[in-house]
């Protein structure tokens, strides 16, 4: 499935001209039919699995309970 840049930019959550710099630096690949540039929506299943990964790992990492330090002295 091919998309404009207006609709990858909604479907990455980023700003357009993201997408636009993406694409002239080849960091996302377009094909450009003579008025717009298209965009392969299957190339992004990477990213956003590892953003996934990421997230839960983040996740994981914040509720992690804070263990009790041993080198605390009671000072009684």
């Amino acid at each position: 499935m091919y998309l404009t840049i207006i609709e990858t930019a909604e479907f990455l959550d980023v700003p357009e001209e993201y997408v636009k710099k993406m694409i002239r630096g080849n960091k996302i690949r377009a094909v450009y039919d003579g008025e717009q540039y298209l965009i392969n929506k299957n190339q992004f299943s990477t990213h956003l699995e590892q953003m996934e990964k990421y997230r839960a790992m983040i996740q994981d990492y914040l509720s992690e309970p804070i263990p009790d330090d041993p080198d605390v002295k009671d000072e009684d």
